[in-house]
C-alpha cells in the first residue's frame, strides 16, 4: 500500500529497560520516523537495579516529539497513540503531584529474593501458581510493590488513604500523557504483578492480602487494544488517543503476528523471552515456565507460555561497559566471528541471577574454561553462545513439559541483528529462526494495537498480514551437543557457588 498524505498514522512508544523509542507508523505498517533515546539504571546495592521514572517519562516523550518531527506529518493525521512497556518494573507516585515517592524497581532486581522464599516456604507458591500462572519469584511486581509499602517511610499509611498509585510502566507512561486522568493497565501488564487472577481476568483480594497491598493502589485494567484516554495536548500538540497497551514481549509477539496456537517468537532485548501462544484457554505450565495473558481484546483473553532470560543483549553491554573489550554489538558479534569456536570456554551471564527454567535469584554470572590461550574473541563468542543456550533451555523446557514447541521461531530485538547469534541458536534448536523483517517488533505491535482500536486496520488478519520475514537461519550439523554438555556443567557451577556463598 502506497503512502499518501491522508493516510490515518499511529505512533507507537516502547519504554524499554535501556531505552525509550518511539515509532510513527503507517497504514502500509511501514516506519515513517523514529528516534530512540538511552535511560540509566541504578544499582545502588548488590542485587538491586532501580530507575528514576521521571527520567523513562521525559526521554519517552522527548523520543515522541523527535519521531513526529522526523516524519514531517501534521499531529492530526496521528489516529492513536500504543504503549509498549518493559514489564514488572514498580513505579507509585502520589496521585496529586505526579511525583514518584521512590526509585522505580526494576524487573532484574533480586532485594526481595528471601521474602519470596519466606512466602514459599509457607506454603503460597501454589495459589499464586494456580490464579496467576507464575512463580514466586522477586522477576515479578507483586514483592517489589510490598518492598515500597514496608520500607519507604509513610508509603503504605498514604497508599491504604487513597494518595498514592501504582503501576507498572505501561501505566506511569498512560498517567503522565494524559495528565492523570487515565490510571489504567492493560491485561497483559496485569497478569505479571502477582496480584492478577488470569482466569477470572481481575484483581484479586486474596492475592492482594498475601502481599499486604491496598486495593486504593490499583489502576483499571483494560483490554490491549482500545481507546482508554487522551493524551494532554500540551504534550504532543494535540489531544491523541491513548489507544493500545500491552507488556513489550506480547507486544513482540503480536507484533510477529504469532496470532495462532503453536506460534512462537524470542525477543533479544536486555533480556531474552521466548513466548508461544497457546489460544483462548491458559495452559498449565510446565516446572520452570510460566503462563501468561497475551493479550485483551474485546473483553476476551489469549494466552501464551513465556521462559524468561534476565540477562540476554544486557550481556554484551556487559562486554562494552563492564569489561570494555568491544565498542557495540556489532563489533561484539564481528569480534565473536574471528574465531571458529569459544575454544571451551562457556559464560553463564547470571548477571541478575537465573530466570527460566531455574529460577535461581542467587545465582551470579561466572566464565568457565579460560586457559592462557583464551582471547577476546573467545569471551565475546562465549558470550553469543551464552545468550542462545539459555535461550536453548527454555525451548527444550517447553518441549519436555508442554509436550509443544514452535516448529519455526521468529526473532527480533537488538541482538537479533547478529547473524552469529542466530545461526548458534537455530543449531542449538534444530527449527529454523526467522529475523523479522522489522527489527522493532515491540514497537509494531504497540501501533498494531493502537491502529485496530481507531480503525487504521480493520482486524487482527489485516495487521497479521504486514508483516515480513527477513533472514531465515536453518539448523546445521555441528558441535550443539557438546555446547550444550558444556553449558549444563557451567550452570551447575555457578548454582553451587551461590549456594556456598550465600
Amino acid at each position: 500500500m502506497a503512502h499518501t498524505t491522508t493516510d490515518k498514522l499511529v505512533l507507537a512508544l516502547d519504554t524499554g529497560t535501556t531505552s525509550a523509542r518511539a515509532l510513527v507508523v503507517d497504514s502500509s505498517g511501514a516506519v515513517l520516523a523514529s528516534a530512540q533515546q538511552e535511560v540509566g539504571l541504578d544499582t545502588p546495592q548488590p542485587g538491586w537495579v532501580e530507575q528514576d521514572a521521571e527520567e523513562l517519562w521525559r526521554a519517552q516523550l522527548a523520543t515522541a516529539r523527535a519521531a513526529l518531527e522526523k516524519a514531517g506529518v501534521p499531529v492530526a493525521r496521528v489516529a492513536g497513540i500504543g504503549i509498549a512497556n518493559q514489564r514488572e518494573t514498580t513505579v507509585v507516585w502520589d496521585r496529586t503531584t505526579s511525583r514518584p515517592v521512590a526509585p522505580a524497581i526494576v524487573w532484574q532486581d533480586r532485594r526481595t529474593a528471601d521474602d519470596c522464599e519466606r512466602l514459599r516456604g509457607a506454603g503460597a507458591e501454589a495459589l499464586v501458581r494456580r490464579k496467576t500462572g507464575l512463580l514466586l519469584d522477586p522477576y515479578f511486581s507483586g514483592t517489589k510493590l510490598r518492598w515500597l509499602l514496608d520500607h519507604v517511610p509513610g508509603v503504605r499509611e498514604r497508599a491504604a488513604a487513597g494518595e498514592l498509585a501504582f503501576g507498572t510502566v505501561d501505566t506511569w507512561i498512560a498517567w503522565r500523557l494524559s495528565g492523570g486522568r487515565a490510571h489504567v493497565t492493560d491485561a497483559s501488564n496485569a497478569s505479571r504483578t502477582l496480584l492478577y487472577d488470569i482466569h477470572t481476568g481481575g484483581w484479586d483480594d486474596e492475592l492482594l492480602g498475601l502481599f499486604g497491598v491496598p486495593r486504593a493502589l490499583l489502576s483499571e485494567v483494560v483490554d490491549s487494544s482500545g481507546v482508554v484516554g487522551e493524551s494532554d495536548p500540551a504534550l504532543l500538540g494535540a489531544s491523541l488517543p491513548i489507544a493500545g497497551m500491552a507488556g513489550d514481549q506480547q507486544a513482540a509477539l503480536f507484533g510477529q503476528a504469532c496470532t495462532r496456537p503453536g506460534m512462537g517468537k524470542v525477543t533479544y532485548g536486555t533480556g531474552c523471552f521466548l513466548l508461544l501462544t497457546t489460544g483462548e484457554h491458559p495452559v498449565t505450565a510446565p516446572p520452570g515456565l510460566v503462563s501468561t495473558v497475551a493479550l485483551q481484546l474485546d473483553g476476551r483473553r489469549t494466552y501464551a507460555l513465556e521462559g524468561s532470560v534476565f540477562i540476554g543483549g544486557a550481556a554484551v553491554q556487559w562486554l562494552r561497559d563492564g569489561l570494555g573489550i568491544v565498542g557495540s554489538g556489532a563489533e561484539a558479534t564481528a569480534l565473536a566471528e574471528s574465531v571458529t569456536d569459544s575454544d571451551g570456554v562457556v559464560f553463564v551471564p547470571a548477571l541478575a541471577g537465573l530466570g527460566a527454567p531455574y529460577w535461581d535469584p542467587y545465582a551470579r554470572g561466572g566464565m568457565f574454561g579460560l586457559t592462557r590461550g583464551t582471547t577476546a574473541a573467545h569471551l565475546a563468542r562465549a558470550t553469543l553462545e551464552g545468550i542462545a543456550l539459555q535461550v536453548a533451555d527454555l525451548y527444550q523446557a517447553e518441549a519436555d513439559g508442554a509436550g509443544v514447541a514452535p516448529q519455526e521461531v521468529r526473532a527480533d530485538g537488538g541482538a537479533a541483528a547478529s547473524d552469529l547469534l542466530l545461526q548458534v541458536q537455530a543449531d542449538l534448536l534444530g527449527v529454523p529462526v526467522v529475523r523479522s523483517g522489522q527489527p522493532e517488533a515491540t514497537a509494531l505491535g504497540a501501533a498494531w494495537l493502537a491502529g485496530l482500536a481507531t480503525g487504521v486496520w480493520s482486524g487482527i488478519e489485516e495487521v497479521a498480514g504486514l508483516w515480513s520475514a527477513g533472514a531465515t537461519f536453518l539448523p546445521q550439523a555441528g558441535a550443539a551437543g557438546d555446547l550444550r554438555r558444556r553449558w549444563r556443567a557451567a550452570v551447575d557451577g555457578v548454582r553451587g557457588f551461590a549456594r556456598e556463598t550465600r
